[in-house]
């Protein structure tokens, strides 16, 4: 198979799109996977536009290479490739495609003494014929690809027919989000945060989600959708924060010593407002600073800004923890860590759902906790989900950790209920005695 030699020769997102169109009307069936670089930006930033365009090159070479003839790759935008696979109809395929693109991509690539290794957001839709409508489809794989990168333990999402994401409702959502905030129907869940070795609830990370009355318990990602559709995101930031230490003083009167973490937006590190709102809101809520953690994206911390920095050192003089969340995940500048006072590494949950079956994965994890441990900070395990993992977090000595082992992301009175059997039985619950 011949391989392009420029990005120039790659289809563009035009006639990518025609394309579709032309093999849909000769297919049974077709597939669509959109194949978003993580955090690439990084890579451009770092070694040049130049660099940049060589890796995107080689990327879709070997993606062509690794489906061959089965499939026609296409560039969306800058570093989004599309692949099409015609005559197939089957969720469950693509997800083998997709374990497949990841799989061959931890082979990193090199250029000039730099090695990059690639990782992936990636959205399916799957199509019959008779019901084929170009616009329509294209619009659902991106609805699907923007779903899988607002997804926390998961870069992949496979949007279904049953899905709604007409353009017509999602334009409703963005309309709802004013009404929302209005009319209290935006709710925090909470995911717990426990001891791996006494296994007792010691906080909990706060996610949004959204009553919304005709689409029901919504997740994150088109709530954000909305928010950065209306600049709304400072907004959405702080009423998160207040609905927080509301908790707090809940927490408190329960005797419970729970400490919240909160995701910031970089839009939010960027406010000057940040720290005098979090001051009052302290202040309103008679409750200490210390008592809230601020997560933030590697790349938000990678960005190396003065601004983040002084801000971020401010938040740590008046006792807020920050920490980074997703540690390890993609292309990773070591420096930052070095750079930044942090109070806390959560490492990204790819390495922990992997814990059993590649020993590299054990030794990612006892390298972020040495690094962990020479910055004086905490190490945090994301996505626990079995008790061998477990197992092997506690002889790798890393204390903190969350997952669906322990608990989903629950509404309040439910994580309360849940914090205070697990203090009450004494450390031990009884499904996870090991």
């Amino acid at each position: 198979m011949s391989q392009h030699t420029s990005l120039a020769t790659i289809p563009n997102r035009f006639s990518f799109i025609d394309s579709i169109s032309k093999k849909a009307s000769s297919s049974t069936s077709i597939s669509l996977m959109l194949v978003d670089v993580v955090r690439f930006s990084d890579v451009t930033t770092s070694l040049g536009i130049h660099v940049g365009d060589r890796f995107l090159l080689e990327i879709a070479n070997r993606i062509q290479l690794l489906f061959g003839q089965t499939a026609f790759v296409g560039r969306i935008s800058g570093d989004v490739f599309g692949i099409v696979f015609p005559n197939t109809n089957n969720e469950q395929f693509m997800r083998q495609m997709f374990e497949r693109l990841v799989e061959h991509f931890k082979t990193p690539m090199h250029y000039d003494g730099t090695a990059f290794i690639a990782d992936f957001n990636v959205g399916v839709v799957c199509s019959g014929q008779c019901d084929f409508d170009i616009t329509h489809f294209v619009s659902r794989a991106e609805t699907a690809l923007k779903q899988a990168k607002e997804n926390k333990y998961e870069n992949y999402y496979a949007l279904t027919k049953s899905d709604k994401t007409d353009t017509g409702r999602s334009l409703a959502l963005k309309a709802d989000l004013k009404r929302a905030l209005a009319q209290n129907e935006l709710e925090l869940y909470y995911q717990p945060k426990v001891d791996l070795k006494t296994l007792s609830v010691i906080g909990a990370e706060c996610l949004l989600r959204w009553n919304h009355p005709l689409d029901g318990v919504l997740f994150p990602g088109p709530l954000i959708e909305a928010a950065e559709s209306y600049n709304m995101m400072n907004e959405l930031g702080y009423w998160t924060l207040e609905q927080a230490f509301r908790a707090l003083v809940q927490l408190n009167a329960l005797k419970m010593p729970i400490v919240l973490s909160v995701n910031i937006s970089p839009t939010q590190l960027y406010d000057n407002q940040l720290v005098p709102t979090l001051t009052m809101l302290s202040d309103t809520y008679s409750m200490p600073l210390s008592s809230i953690e601020l997560e933030l994206t590697e790349d938000v911390a990678l960005s190396n800004s003065l601004m983040v920095k002084k801000q971020l050192d401010e938040l740590r003089s008046l006792g807020v923890s920050i920490s980074v969340d997703d540690f390890g995940k993609g292309y990773s500048n070591l420096a930052y860590i070095r750079d930044l006072t942090l109070d806390a590494l959560k490492i990204d949950k790819s390495f922990v759902m992997e814990l059993e079956g590649d020993p590299v994965n054990r030794a990612i994890i006892e390298a972020a906790k040495i690094i962990g441990h020479a910055k004086g900070c905490s190490v945090v395990a994301e996505g626990i989900e079995t008790i061998e993992q477990l197992h092997i977090l506690r002889e790798v000595n890393v204390s903190q950790g969350q997952g669906y082992l322990f608990s989903r992301a629950i509404p309040f009175n439910d994580f309360v209920t849940l914090a205070q059997q697990e203090i009450i039985i004494g450390n031990s619950p009884t499904r996870l005695k090991a």
